[in-house]
């Protein structure tokens, strides 16, 4: 019923403000999305790289996570500097964050095949409660809500991405600021600072087949340490299918296609496997991806991660 399922997200909330802890987003296809937690990797695809995600996470649950990415980057000419824009938009029940953040990165040689790139983002992030709060008797004479929690503030970040054309490693922590967006209360609105890792490798199966395994590690304080890992296989260079696992959370899949050489489109589906199941038929995800690679590319083909 419609109340079990505001009880439901209300209890979610309470134990994420009684652990002081306001997560970043996830996603199952976190490794097309990786600008938005490494600004390393701001350049890294060797092309004009513009992704567009749009995640509904826990379906038939009312007030359930909603996010919307949006990220652009490239590499300028001398190919050692990267060059990103980063935009999330992360809904859950009456909190809404924006994130605006722009991302540097600069690359060396390590060797022949392999890259290290230093990263930093630097941005805003806009803390808001939705307006229908506003409408509830106890909320509607309290003036601590629109003056406390409506407002910017700022944050940056660091990350590291060592790689080549077969594997990559990655380190980063994306908000370095443990703003608290109220400090006049007991409340607890506090940004914690996540540490990611990510790794992958690109296997050949044969000469249209690969395999590439990924994984990505989440540590926040007071918060449960989060681990995905991820098997894809990949058809000629265009068709991606994958399968997801996050510990102790959710079972996933995956498909994204090139339609033609720019654009790529992709679907994925999580199966909760936590407390939430019994609430939930799952979540969904719509990404896109549009790459225009250079002409004098240093890598013979597109990058798979």
């Amino acid at each position: 019923t419609m109340k079990k399922n505001y009880l439901l997200i209300s209890v979610l909330f309470v134990g994420l403000w009684t652990t002081q802890a306001q997560q970043l987003p996830q996603f199952t296809q976190y490794m097309y999305n990786t600008i938005s937690i490494n600004p390393a990797y701001a350049g890294n695809r060797d092309a004009f790289s513009l992704t567009a995600l749009n995640r509904n996470q826990w379906a038939g649950i009312s007030g359930a996570p909603r996010t919307q990415t949006l990220s652009i980057h490239t590499p300028l000419r001398n190919e050692q500097i990267g060059l990103g824009l980063s935009v999330i938009n992360d809904k859950t029940g009456y909190e809404n964050y924006t994130y605006l953040y722009a991302d540097f990165s600069y690359t060396i040689n390590v060797s022949e095949d392999v890259t290290l790139s230093f990263g930093l983002k630097g941005g805003l992030s806009y803390y808001d409660l939705d307006e229908d709060l506003f409408n509830e008797p106890s909320v509607l004479q309290d003036p601590f809500f629109r003056e406390q929690f409506n407002k910017w503030t700022p944050n940056f970040g660091a990350g590291l991405f060592l790689s080549s054309q077969k594997w990559y490693v990655g380190l980063s922590a994306p908000k370095i600021i443990n703003n608290d967006n109220n400090e006049f209360s007991e409340y607890v609105a506090l940004e914690q600072v996540h540490y990611y890792m990510t790794g992958g490798y690109v296997f050949d199966l044969s000469d249209t087949w690969k395999l590439r395994p990924t994984a990505l590690a989440k540590v926040t304080n007071g918060a449960p340490l989060s681990f995905d890992m991820s098997g894809t296989v990949i058809y000629d260079e265009k068709l991606y299918l994958g399968a997801t696992y996050r510990i102790d959370d959710a079972i996933g899949a995956f498909i994204d296609f090139q339609i033609f050489e720019p654009l790529r489109i992709g679907y994925g589906y999580e199966y909760s496997v936590s407390d939430l199941r019994p609430y939930t038929t799952g979540s969904h995800e719509v990404i896109l991806i549009y790459e225009l690679r250079f002409q004098n590319t240093k890598y013979k083909s597109p990058r798979f991660f």
